[in-house]
């Protein structure tokens, strides 16, 4: 029997439904099995009943359903995942650490746990003093609990390394699938045309940009389309905020779900918009760099390690506003900085360097 071991827990289970944690799962799981893994992944499903098990492409998928929706669901999934595992003396590879409070249980029992720290949750701006104090608390914990701690981004891996000492830390960024072409007749669905647009893909959250970014497409008639996806709400007045700033020139298609269209939407873009002011590397702006997008980007230390020359770095909207009206329509700084993202993308976050750096770290935890 192998005694490479793993058990993977913090997401909500693969394949992806749900975001970076999730989709990075589903490229490391049948990437360890093929390795001669033998893994584990809990999965959260909504209702009522019994644990169950399934396998997914040689990987071991234990089901449990829970009935509470939103936070408090998450909470009491991770609970029993992490109660329910430490049966399995195995390697543990926890993703976030939003509820690292149960991984004292880890701890007690003897088991090798391995902590994706992901960003500083407690300082963006959505969160009210309950949420950021919960958030400030279970970093504490996962930095204490963990064996160890891997960090997305060398701006995590400072942070963190106030904390505990940086030989605990390990820097492996986020990854992305090269992405060298995409389907054109999607953007007809749209009524877009290639090259004569930019998209924002993002949470319409005040910590994103979007309402500056909006702004200053909105400063006067563009030649160009502004794309926001997104889900924006009539009971969210940051929602509602952003919709009334916007100009004729920016299209709302609301939140788009299928990966091929997002896809073709982003790979033919003029510029890829991320407004992003914290985290570490953001699983959007590295797709991004992937297809090959010249990138307008705010400018803040995450994202310039990511984005490298790969952007054009706005520091609010006046900034912005007077990029979009001299270089945004200049052909021969598109080509730079598209060639430039590529470039980052094929030097940083291609999935298969990615992950090997991550089985590298993982066996020297095996028992």
């Amino acid at each position: 029997m192998s005694n490479k071991e793993l058990v993977v827990l913090g997401i909500r289970g693969v394949p992806a439904g749900h975001g970076g944690f999730e989709t990075f799962a589903e490229y490391l799981c049948p990437f360890l099995f093929k390795n001669g893994w033998q893994v584990t992944v809990y999965c959260q499903e909504d209702g009522e009943g019994e644990m169950y098990e399934s396998q997914w492409q040689g990987v071991k998928r234990i089901h449990i359903p829970v009935k509470n929706e939103g936070p408090l669901g998450t909470i009491i999934f991770d609970l029993k995942s992490v109660w329910h595992a430490r049966k399995n003396k195995g390697l543990h590879l926890t993703l976030g650490y939003n509820t690292a409070c149960f991984n004292i249980i880890q701890r007690l029992y003897g088991i090798t746990n391995v902590i994706n720290m992901d960003g500083i949750e407690w300082k963006r701006q959505k969160w009210g003093f309950v949420a950021k104090t919960w958030f400030w608390l279970n970093e504490r914990f996962g930095c204490w609990f963990g064996n160890h701690l891997v960090a997305d981004h060398p701006k995590i891996e400072d942070h963190l390394a106030t904390r505990v000492a940086r030989k605990k830390i390990t820097m492996i960024p986020y990854g992305g699938p090269d992405v060298s072409m995409a389907n054109e007749a999607v953007l007809a669905d749209y009524g877009l045309v290639k090259n004569e647009y930019a998209i924002v893909i993002a949470r319409p959250e005040p910590e994103n940009s979007i309402l500056e970014v909006v702004e200053a497409f909105s400063a006067k008639p563009r030649s160009h389309k502004l794309v926001v996806l997104g889900k924006f709400l009539d009971s969210n007045p940051y929602h509602q905020q952003v919709l009334a700033a916007a100009s004729n020139d920016v299209v709302f298609p609301g939140a788009i779900y299928e990966a091929e269209k997002v896809a073709a939407l982003r790979f033919y873009a003029r510029f890829y918009v991320h407004g992003h002011q914290v985290g570490g590397t953001n699983p959007s702006l590295v797709e991004g760099l992937a297809a090959g997008c010249a990138v307008i980007a705010h400018d803040n230390k995450f994202n310039r390690w990511v984005a490298g020359n790969g952007a054009f770095y706005f520091e609010n909207k006046a900034h912005l506003s007077e990029f979009l009206d001299k270089d945004y329509l200049n052909d021969d700084f598109v080509k730079q900085k598209s060639a430039a993202a590529k470039d980052q993308f094929t030097t940083k976050f291609q999935w298969g360097d990615i992950l090997t750096q991550y089985e590298t770290l993982l066996t020297k935890y095996l028992k």
